[in-house]
């Protein structure tokens, strides 16, 4: 049996058969107008964000929007020039990191090369005073929550990134902590690997109720996991909402690209009314004063269709891309606009071709222009 076969298995053990290990209810957490200075540079503008005991928050954005500053400040590896950060009504802004009650997992694994998996998941509560027989039992829980019950007497050069990852997931529930702190714990994984990771974190994260805070690049991972999502750019958080909400009712143009794909179109609004490529579909949310628009829409609302549709829109095939459950192409319009439209994988245009597409009249989101 393979060393990946195994860690499945474990992990589906540990569900099965349940385990000692346990938490100690989630904390709130509160963002208050939380703003970061390095020097003369502003790295945090004004932050806000509130998380309900046990959930999974994830920030989400490009990089160096701030997305890792508002970790390490929660954590307290950063001081704040601004504001406050409140851990169930407690401000613990100017409180050693050892005394927030937080657990931390890193992009690096940093795990000491010299020290077992054991002794390594450890080392916090060595840290803490407790005893050698609660260290190793509550660290044999540990391990085997993140289904590696069997390698507590391994190095880290003897495991995968994988392994090493989950080993220090371990350490950061072995101190059962209130708050979890994710910091891009999984792009240093295969693609494999990495989804198979995230279920594990939100299965884990969702059996012991811990408050976490995920920071990500990666819109999937992000959307995959998250009870809600922030997306930060310059500094704060432009939208905060369900993985559903963004998606579907993003409330900027920013989010609207950033979030999925989305076509970027000249539209006219009119009252609740977008005119686009001469097809009138209703306006998503609030928009701006009437005139001059850009639109967004997603390629899941267009369709192709025949010429002799209400509604067609003449163009050329540019290149199409199977993505497994679902085929993406790219048409060029008779008044040059670029185009996704994603679709069923049965259909598959060449490049070159004629076709007719059109839009399926869904809401859009629109932003001045």
């Amino acid at each position: 049996m393979s060393s990946e076969s195994k860690i499945r298995m474990n992990s589906t053990d540990s569900l099965s058969t349940g385990t000692t290990f346990a938490a100690r209810e989630g904390a709130r957490v509160d963002l208050q107008n939380v703003v970061k200075y390095y020097a003369s540079q502003l790295a945090l503008n004004g932050v806000n964000l509130s998380m309900a005991p046990g959930e999974f928050v994830a920030l989400l954005g490009p990089s160096g929007c701030g997305k890792t500053t508002v970790l390490r400040a929660l954590s307290g590896l950063e001081s704040i020039t601004e504001g406050r950060i409140v851990i169930d009504g407690v401000d613990v802004a100017n409180t050693p990191v050892n005394k927030r009650d937080i657990g931390m997992v890193f992009q690096a694994y940093s795990l000491f090369p010299h020290l077992t998996v054991t002794q390594n998941v450890e080392f916090g509560l060595r840290m803490r005073k407790v005893d050698a027989v609660s260290r190793r039992r509550r660290a044999s829980e540990a391990l085997d929550m993140v289904g590696l019950g069997d390698f507590g007497v391994r190095y880290a050069h003897q495991l995968s990134g994988g392994q090493q990852q989950r080993v220090a997931l371990a350490r950061a529930l072995v101190t059962r902590p209130r708050v979890l702190l994710l910091d891009e714990p999984l792009s240093a994984l295969d693609a494999k690997v990495r989804v198979q990771l995230r279920e594990e974190i939100r299965r884990i994260q969702t059996e012991l109720g811990i408050t976490t805070l995920f920071v990500t690049h990666d819109q999937e991972e992000a959307l995959a996991v998250a009870d809600r999502v922030a997306v930060m750019r310059a500094g704060n958080i432009e939208q905060i909402g369900t993985p559903e909400d963004l998606y579907t009712r993003p409330a900027t143009s920013f989010v609207a690209t950033f979030i999925g794909l989305s076509n970027a179109l000249d539209a006219q609004l009119a009252g609740s009314t977008v005119t686009v490529l001469g097809t009138d579909l209703p306006l998503l949310g609030t928009g701006p004063a009437d005139g001059p628009v850009t639109a967004y829409i997603r390629p899941e609302d267009v369709s192709f269709s025949t010429s002799s549709s209400s509604g067609a829109i003449a163009a050329t095939v540019v290149a199409s891309s199977f993505l497994g459950s679902l085929r993406r192409t790219q048409v060029r319009l008779d008044t040059g606009d670029l185009l996704f439209v994603q679709h069923d994988v049965q259909l598959h245009p060449l490049s070159g071709e004629r076709v007719c597409v059109a839009l399926r009249g869904r809401p859009v989101a629109v932003d001045a222009r």
